[in-house]
């Protein structure tokens, strides 16, 4: 991606894939002209880190009270908003098999393109129990049965459901390693798996030609499982130079859900209305403060990441809130770039196996790249806004169907919005 726009360019798309970029003609007979009137041509966005089939409004609630009907809806109308916004790419961190990835394909609904990681592998007691309190150990949860989340307490249970994870559709593999907020049973603070679990869970990754992504709070964490052969960490709240030179060498990403370091989130609903999430948000806030600094002093490869557990109007807005946190942290072409390049790079990194979508580049406007393109009014490096951002996210009113800035939305070569007329 370049730091400025480069002005009267033209793309050519063939089918599914970017046939020609160019400033000059492009001499194409028969071709279907779209004027872009001086607007800014960009990828499509990319999320790195959704949960498409998480409701909410808590855990324990999706837990107990939730169908498989409940979340597949859910999850239909949260892929068409996650397009709408721009989304045409998204890497699900955890609770979606291949079956709303499938439908997708097969043009049945509306979505961007996913990339499932199955069932969150996770310890008993950590960040993917989401049994009720009084679940004997080893008994079925809902999300169990579901294979969104199973419980891993030796490296064969690792093997077994991380093979199950991929023979269920999984791009990458999901291992929650650190404690989290909006759980039942786990600190934050938690070091969760051994070493010998967490380079079980790579060995396996490796068998299909992919890799592992984890959970990861603590520094500690973070450097168990860079050393463990962990590529992307999620979250990485502790991150600093440390770690950020530990991820050059190992050629790893972290993906941040910068929500985190606004006061809001004691607000969420699933932290609010929950006391012991509410206690360890407050915590867990007061520990994270260095992230942002040390971001800046010691970039890494980080890539666009939401998070959103909730309703689909309320992702929604935390989507727009994201994107406004992004630039006001990192600046309009870090953000960019994080939302594109970046996620595409990590996407490719599920391999030539488990790759769903290995016939072009995502995240880049070049040839042999899918047709994932925006049309957006105006330039986003001197006005992010355009992209779709907000201002507010708890309180804020609801969101549009689609941000009226971005004027066409392409997936796969197929126009899904076009307000250009």
């Amino acid at each position: 991606m370049n730091e400025a726009r480069i002005e009267n360019a033209s793309v050519l798309v063939e089918g599914n894939l970017i046939k020609m970029v160019s400033t000059d003609d492009i001499d194409a007979k028969g071709a279907t002209i779209i004027d872009g009137g001086g607007r800014t041509l960009t990828p499509g966005f990319i999320d790195n880190h959704v949960h498409l089939q998480l409701p909410g409004p808590t855990l324990p609630s999706m837990e107990a009270n939730s169908t498989w009907e409940d979340l597949a809806i859910s999850g239909v109308a949260s892929a068409e908003m996650y397009l709408m916004q721009g989304f045409t790419t998204v890497r699900d961190a955890g609770g979606a098999n291949a079956g709303l990835q499938r439908a997708i394909d097969s043009g049945m609904i509306d979505g961007p393109r996913v990339y499932p990681s199955a069932a969150f592998l996770g310890t008993r007691g950590g960040h993917a129990d989401f049994a009720s309190f009084t679940a004997p150990v080893g008994a079925p949860s809902n999300f169990s049965r579901l294979n969104m989340a199973q419980e891993v307490d030796s490296v064969a249970d690792v093997q077994k459901f991380g093979r199950n994870n991929f023979r269920m559709g999984a791009s990458q593999l999901k291992f929650m390693q650190s404690g989290g907020v909006v759980s039942a049973f786990d600190p934050w603070q938690l070091v969760a798996g051994s070493q010998a679990e967490i380079e079980a869970a790579v060995q396996v990754a490796s068998e299909y030609g992919s890799y592992v992504m984890a959970h990861s709070y603590r520094k500690e964490a973070i450097v168990n499982a860079l050393n463990a052969g962990v590529r992307s960490i999620e979250h990485g709240f502790m991150f600093d130079c440390e770690i950020s030179a530990l991820m050059a060498e190992k050629d790893a990403y972290i993906t941040t859900n910068l929500t985190a370091f606004d006061p809001g989130l004691l607000n969420i609903p699933a932290v609010r209305d929950v006391p012991a999430s509410l206690a360890k948000a407050k915590s867990a806030s007061a520990a994270f403060t260095d992230y942002l600094d040390n971001m800046r002093e010691c970039p890494a490869k980080r890539g666009h990441h939401t998070d959103c557990v909730g309703s689909v109007d309320a992702c929604n807005i935390q989507i727009a809130y994201e994107k406004y946190l992004a630039n006001e942290f990192f600046g309009a072409y870090t953000s960019l770039v994080a939302l594109t390049s970046v996620g595409g790079e990590i996407a490719a990194m599920s391999g030539d196996f488990m790759n769903p979508y290995p016939a072009g580049k995502l995240g880049v406007i070049e040839e042999g790249a899918y047709a994932d393109i925006l049309l957006i009014d105006g330039n986003p490096l001197e006005d992010f806004a355009v992209v779709g951002t907000g201002d507010q996210w708890f309180g804020a009113d609801p969101r549009p169907d689609s941000p009226e800035t971005i004027r066409l939305i392409m997936k796969d070569g197929v126009i899904y919005k076009n307000t250009l007329n």
